[in-house]
């Protein structure tokens, strides 16, 4: 029987050696210059975007654009670097995918197909001793689908990255695209870029706030003390997902057969309301629907347990000490921000980017990251990182925004008292000087004025003399700081974001620095008991906005919705950007580990509540 001399590389990993693990080389490239296969498509890339960019930019700016270096070579270096990524992805998915007992596997797959004759005993001994159900290669072919499609999505997100960082040097700048890609970007809650304080030439301050929805979590989380009732219900819930999802299949399959069309998004909406009347319902009874899956008495064990039971009421021969010990075998009340966390440590390790920092207060569902232990700003590098990981639920929320609701009240009030002082330090100095201004002239002129005598003509061509009418006095709406705000509507009252009271203050602030330099500008007239009055003055206005900033860097709780928080602060320098960047591949691999992103299909979620 003739057969064909296949090369098989060796078992080990080599850069250069054909076909070993992780090699550049192959033994069926058939002595082909892989340099010069690259080289091709890289300048074929490369030209395009410099003849659009020819195209598109007048020649005053092409002979000005980018002085201290070459656009071809930058280019030439993203592409090369893109292209390794991309290489170095795909090695990984092999060695995930397949791993050595499957290479084996291929290759006695791929010797025993090529012969060129099959003796036909062979496949009846086969028939008759398992059939197709037993040798098959389903399996196979499924890893390889997988691998093919993961490679395929590698792939994409490598090409992305490229276009992003073509686009990046392009504009020559930095912006909140540089750091999460187009389709993350519905997670930012914030993100701002401002001058340090410190340092407001070279260095600067960023700020960036992501939100993921409890809906968008690939593995969700729950809040420690959440009972163990509702985490049944929850599992339950998921089963009945997965029926319907099969239900579904079933129908579209048997559709597919009887050749007509399949369902569309509309109509499986429809359809899975339909099939889940046999799964849940609203009646509590023994017999009903809804206990089809977890018996009654079990949920009625658990009522009321949550993540701990007091010493003093276990027994192990009870139904609640059972499935409470089924529910914390299977991890599922910690499982989901372990592995927020052990991602975001995972990335961060293999981005080079350490920390000597890190606080996990488990039961809080919050973690704290800081690239140095030490929390003194003076002491610390220019290039800098933090990281604040939480969940909140909805009962964390609502104490969140009534707190903050409450600071801004506080604020306002000492603002205003503020506010009132140099008022009145600006009013007494004004009358002590006799200066004037529009409030001082309006009440003089208009006190002054009288008022005129209006005629009126009646019937036959005679007149009568009116007298004046009092002026009323009306309350004024306007205060001259901020435009008066639209009346609130019922979306608004659910919904406050009191960005209209912030902004009232903030407003204020140059206000009263304007007024203390005008009474203060006059350096002859200023005697020791001014000195003293405006020294507490600007001290306690300084002291105000200091507070103010800071608190208004803080994240608006009504501007996030249950889910897990992820808040960075990074400190870098503007030329060099190395934090900000590194920071940027983090997140982008945070938010695709963990996040689904978003979902444009019908809503397939099945309310626990339905459960009981």
């Amino acid at each position: 029987m003739a057969r064909e001399t296949i090369g098989k590389g060796p078992n080990f990993i080599h850069p250069e050696k054909p076909s070993a693990v992780g090699s550049r080389n192959s033994l069926n490239r058939q002595n082909r210059d892989e340099y010069e296969e690259a080289k091709v498509v890289i300048d074929e890339e490369v030209d395009k975007i410099l003849n659009h960019i020819h195209v598109k930019l007048p020649p005053e700016v092409l002979e000005k654009l980018d002085i201290m270096g070459s656009v071809k070579s930058k280019l030439h270096n993203y592409f090369n670097q893109d292209f390794q990524n991309m290489l170095n992805r795909y090695i990984v998915t092999m060695e995930d995918e397949m791993g050595k007992k499957f290479r084996d596997l291929v290759d006695k797959e791929e010797v025993r197909v090529l012969n060129q004759y099959n003796p036909r005993e062979i496949t009846e001994i086969l028939d008759r001793i398992g059939g197709s159900s037993i040798f098959n290669t389903g399996k196979v072919e499924q890893s390889v689908v997988n691998m093919h499609g993961q490679l395929q999505e590698h792939i994409q997100r490598g090409v992305a990255d490229l276009e992003n960082h073509t686009k990046a040097l392009l504009r020559e700048k930095s912006d909140v695209g540089a750091f999460v890609r187009g389709e993350n970007s519905y997670a930012i809650v914030k993100c701002s870029f401002r001058d340090n304080t410190r340092r407001p030439k070279t260095v600067m301050d960023l700020k960036l706030s992501i939100s993921i929805l409890d809906s968008e979590l690939i593995s969700r989380i729950y809040p420690y003390q959440v009972p163990v009732k509702s985490l049944i219900k929850d599992i339950v819930a998921k089963n009945i997902h997965n029926h319907i999802d099969k239900e579904l299949d079933q129908l579209n399959g048997q559709l597919a057969e009887e050749g007509r069309e399949q369902l569309n998004d509309s109509d499986k909406l429809f359809e899975r309301f339909r099939i889940m009347e046999k799964y849940v319902s609203d009646d509590k009874e023994r017999d009903s629907k809804r206990y089809q899956f977890v018996a009654k008495k079990f949920l009625d064990a658990v009522d009321g347990i949550q993540a701990e039971i007091q010493s003093t009421e276990h027994d192990g021969l009870k139904i609640r000490e059972n499935i409470k010990k089924i529910i914390d075998n299977a991890n599922i009340r910690n499982r989901g921000f372990n592995t927020a966390v052990n991602t975001i440590t995972t990335i961060l390790d293999t981005s080079k980017m350490g920390y000597q920092f890190i606080e996990n207060y488990k039961n809080a569902r919050e973690c704290v990251i800081r690239e140095y232990e030490e929390e003194e700003v003076t002491r610390l590098p220019d290039e800098r990182y933090a990281i604040h990981l939480i969940y909140y639920d909805q009962e964390q929320l609502t104490a969140l925004r009534k707190a903050y609701s409450t600071q801004i009240e506080e604020m306002r009030c000492e603002v205003m008292q503020l506010w009132d002082v140099c008022h009145s330090i600006y009013t007494t100095d004004r009358d002590e000087r006799g200066k004037k201004d529009w409030e001082t002239l309006s009440n003089e002129m208009l006190q002054s004025a009288p008022e005129p005598v209006t005629k009126k003509r009646r019937f036959g061509g005679k007149t009568e003399e009116s007298q004046p009418e009092l002026r009323q006095e009306t309350k004024r709406l306007w205060n001259e700081i901020n435009f008066i705000p639209p009346k609130d509507t019922i979306v608004g009252e659910s919904n406050p974001t009191e960005e209209v009271k912030l902004e009232e203050i903030r407003a204020r602030f140059p206000l009263m620095l304007e007024k203390l330099r005008r009474v203060y500008a006059d350096e002859k007239e200023i005697t020791p008991e001014t000195v003293e009055t405006r020294r507490i003055v600007e001290t306690r206005l300084k002291f105000l906005q200091e507070q103010f900033d800071e608190f208004i860097a803080q994240i608006n709780p009504y501007h996030v919705q249950p889910g897990l928080l992820l808040d960075v602060d990074i400190v870098t320098i503007k030329k060099k950007k190395t934090t900000m960047m590194n920071m940027a591949n983090v997140l982008n691999e945070f938010l695709y580990s963990v996040s689904k992103g978003v979902d444009n299909s019908p809503s397939e979620a099945v309310p626990a509540a339905a459960l009981g």
